[in-house]
């Protein structure tokens, strides 16, 4: 929870009920599950009223960028909660991130100062805001995490269950429920790294035939939402 600056290779899958199970049994004596467990998470994704940022990112360009506030389990008010700046140019993640809480990410979008001590991710973040002017909360999107871990070395793995998102009722203090995003059972998979992926994880997915995909939560969301709007 403490880090505030993260640059790595993320690879994303999407797994099947079965490919999960595979995954998990074999990734016993490799990886371990942190300390968290099992968590649910939500992220508040701003945007502009025209949806700039994830109609830009959807058309896969070199670089792109998202802005997001996050909480780990259902929020209140004086709870900690994470504003997350995450760039990715050229396939290398980058991310900033303050702890704060809502009433002061609030204030923040509505242009009423600084998110937190003065700094660079402050700047950063600061900056974002100011160059698209008008961000506003655009979808929240919630899943079950397990993240695995490799005691001695950099990867990170985590698995996402039961991904959801609401487009209304915007509020990281409401609930956790949403629509799915995915048919029942299927989960994201995303593996970090530093560096190269080590072979024995390669030899497990390919063993499991999963293989790399592109895959958005926020994305995806946002397409399903332009799909009923068609309908009506």
């Amino acid at each position: 929870m403490a880090i505030t600056v993260m640059k790595r290779v993320e690879m994303k899958y999407l797994l099947t009920p079965r490919q999960t199970d595979f995954l998990r049994d074999r990734l016993r004596g490799h990886m371990e599950p942190d300390q968290y467990g099992k968590t649910s998470i939500a992220s508040l994704y701003y945007d502009t009223p025209s949806f700039q940022l994830i109609r830009a990112s959807i058309e896969k360009p070199p670089f792109k960028e998202k802005i997001r506030l996050r909480s780990y389990g259902l929020a209140t008010n004086e709870s900690p909660v994470f504003l997350e700046l995450k760039r990715k140019a050229y396939g290398v993640v980058y991310k900033r991130r303050v702890q704060t809480t809502i009433p002061l990410v609030d204030k923040f979008f509505s242009g009423e100062g600084d998110i937190c001590a003065p700094g660079q991710i402050n700047r950063e973040i600061t900056a974002f805001r100011d160059t698209y002017k008008t961000l506003v909360p655009a979808c929240l999107i919630i899943y079950d995490r397990t993240a695995f871990f490799q005691p001695d070395g950099d990867l990170r793995l985590t698995i996402d269950e039961n991904p959801r998102y609401r487009a209304d009722d915007l509020a990281l203090t409401r609930s956790m429920e949403g629509a799915s995003l995915l048919p029942g059972g299927w989960t994201v998979l995303e593996i970090k790294v530093q560096d190269a992926m080590p072979l024995w994880l390669c030899g497990i997915l390919s063993a499991g035939g999963i293989t790399k995909g592109s895959f958005s939560k926020y994305g995806e969301a946002y397409r399903q939402q332009l799909v009923k709007a068609r309908r009506y």
